[in-house]
């Protein structure tokens, strides 16, 4: 027995399953004591453990990473991330998407840039974003890092350094969302990206979907400030990032095939010296555009090719792409203007919504867009019925399901079937009996409606918010969706974990991209493993992901069996967040992981959370260690 393995352990765990570094599965014991793994091997010694958990069946593996998110603001307020933590996630990546916290609340006296930038990209209530604002005691990048490692940090946090935040920060607000930066302004900003990137921040995010808008007038109109960066502008920050040796998250120009191609060729060793680790939102199998999937492999394949050089990962998600909508609030909904016109209004401020589903003039825009290409002949009508639609949100009534609904029993229905029945009974052909108060709403609210255009509106009239409703936009098909996970150039990921509260729940999504890696048995799993941890680390240049001896005790225990059959699907539930005072909807896999550890202390057990969870530091800043 070795010096190791003699010494006092405070946790053994005997006959598990090993998954590790995408090497073959062993089953071995695993030793932890202050915080690392001191020995792994055949029948170590019981009698030398403060604490033995028998984990016969059970698969043993590095936590797992989670390298989408949008935990800054939780982070403040429930620092344990409890939600990411039940599913096995012992690290986290923050600021994604150009947004994040790196320069404290950048107030001015006439912005508040947290409210505006976070409140439509991520669908997050005013009021939580305000609170958080309200506690920022920070104004630097470097006083960030510091407050971060004060935390009671359940998950470990690595920390992108957000392009929005910088264009505010070196530009102002107002010209950060109008004009390009002055030279000076640009040397300023690589200056600041470089002095980041030497503290610890794991790489530089930047965005440029479509869909993010500013929330406070008189900006509503506007995209959030990376969206106003031009090429060049990205391309002398990208080569910092490069130099720094750090990691460049982006995501592509949705409606420009030559944007993107020129953007992300920026990833290429062979035109720059050396390749730019960068990885990309996201690969998904788009429902009513299906070239999307097949593409995202195919440039990924291309950039990383010995002839371009590059180092590039589109993340894939591996769950279908289910998003409830509040009313017209959903996150996809903002590519539309007759939608975004909408959600450019508070949550609150149901009369301006309904003031506008009543003016003429919209109602008219709004039917000609949602009856696009669904009647006569045109070439939106082409392009629909071979599945090539131009918008990513979905317009078929029959994919769309009523979730929660004043009209009780219209729950759990879908809009189609809904839209017939409304139908039938101001035709005077429904034969069931209906109760009077869904007689009367019909009657009255939607006596007018004669086609799905009427439809929609009244039902965004008659409920607005209070109507909570969902729908697939993607990745329906899961045999092509476990291909994209599986496919070497791209990464499990883009969770949003900490994001749009009541319109998505990828929390458990890392156990479903195990869960389908099984399909092909334990080698399967192995590559996902790692997929899920070491690679993910390597990609972001943070220490983690391996259960080699030495290593700090960041692991979890998985029950492949309750794995097998788990649905993640009809484990969604809305719950309450005392922490948000606000909904948010969430998974429950209890059972699926029986045991996770942070840094050599147990967060998750049996079904239940420990009791220091949140109260005493469990994980720690990941800052980069992959600098040349």
């Amino acid at each position: 027995m070795t010096q190791a393995q003699s010494q006092q352990i405070d946790t053994l765990i005997k006959n598990a399953k090993v998954f590790n570094r995408g090497e073959p599965a062993i089953i071995e014991d695993v030793a932890v004591a202050g915080g690392r793994i001191v020995a792994r091997g055949q029948n170590l010694d019981s009698a030398l453990a403060d604490r033995v958990i028998d984990a016969e069946g059970l698969w043993l593996m590095p936590g797992l990473f989670d390298i989408h998110t949008h935990y800054d603001l939780e982070l403040e307020v429930a620092p344990g991330l409890p939600e990411s933590t039940r599913h096995g996630t012992t690290s986290v990546v923050i600021a994604n998407c150009s947004l994040g916290l790196a320069f404290g609340a950048q107030r001015d006296g006439a912005h508040d840039p947290i409210v505006s930038c976070y409140a439509r990209v991520e669908n997050i209530p005013k009021h939580v974003l305000r609170n958080c604002a309200d506690n920022v005691d920070w104004d630097n990048p470097k006083d960030y890092l510091t407050h971060l490692e004060q935390l009671n940090l359940g998950p470990n946090v690595a920390v992108l350094f957000p392009h929005s935040m910088l264009r505010i920060d070196v530009m102002g607000f107002e010209q950060s969302i109008q004009r390009d930066p002055t030279a000076q302004e640009l040397e300023q900003m690589k200056d600041k990206l470089r002095d980041a990137l030497k503290l610890g921040y794991v790489g530089f995010s930047t965005d440029a979907l479509p869909f993010h808008y500013l929330a406070a007038q008189p900006h509503c109109d506007k995209t959030i400030p990376t969206q106003f960066a031009k090429y060049p502008e990205i391309k002398q920050l990208a080569q910092v990032v490069r130099e720094q040796g750090a990691v460049w998250q982006a995501t592509p120009p949705k409606d420009s095939v030559i944007g993107t191609l020129k953007t992300f060729l920026l990833t290429s060793g062979r035109l720059y010296g050396k390749p730019l680790r960068t990885t990309v939102v996201a690969a998904l199998d788009i429902a009513n555009n299906w070239r999307i999937s097949g593409l995202a492999k195919r440039l990924s394949s291309i950039l990383n090719s010995r002839l371009i050089q590059g180092e590039f990962h589109m993340q894939a998600l591996g769950a279908p792409f289910k998003i409830w909508s509040d009313g017209a609030v959903t996150p996809i909904a903002e590519e539309i203007p007759e939608l975004r016109r909408l959600n450019e209004t508070d949550l609150e401020d149901r009369a301006q919504r309904l003031q506008i589903l009543n003016d003429p003039d919209y109602i008219k825009t709004f039917k000609a867009m949602w009856m696009k290409g669904k009647q006569g002949w045109s070439l939106a009508r082409l392009k629909r019925k071979i599945n090539l639609e131009d918008y990513a949100f979905n317009r078929t009534l029959s994919d769309m399901h009523v979730d929660r609904c004043p009209q009780k029993n219209w729950q759990g229905m879908s809009f189609q079937a809904l839209f017939d029945r409304i139908l039938a009974i101001n035709a005077g052909l429904f034969d069931e009996v209906i109760s009077d108060e869904e007689r009367d709403l019909v009657t009255t609210d939607f006596a007018h409606i004669a086609d799905e255009g009427d439809f929609m509106l009244q039902m965004l009239r008659s409920f607005d918010n209070d109507l909570s409703w969902s729908t697939v936009t993607a990745n329906r098909n899961m045999k092509t969706v476990r291909e994209l996970l599986m496919h070497p150039a791209l990464l499990p990921g883009f969770n949003d974990s900490g994001a749009h509260l009541t319109n998505m729940a990828f929390y458990d999504v890392n156990l479903r991209s195990l869960q389908l890696a099984a399909q092909g048995g334990d080698e399967d799993v192995s590559y996902m493993v790692k997929r899920l941890t070491k690679d993910a680390a390597d990609v972001f240049g943070v220490e983690g992901g391996s259960i080699d001896e030495g290593d700090i005790a960041d692991l979890i225990l998985v029950d492949p069996d309750k794995l097998a059959t788990y649905e993640g699907e009809e484990n969604v539930q809305r719950i309450y967040r005392e922490e948000f005072s606000h909904e948010q909807l969430v998974n429950r896999s209890d059972g699926v992981v029986d045991l996770v550890m942070i840094g050599g202390n147990i967060a998750w057990q049996d079904t239940a959370f420990t009791k220091d969870l949140g109260r005493k530091p469990m994980g720690r800043l990941l800052r980069s260690i992959h600098r040349d």
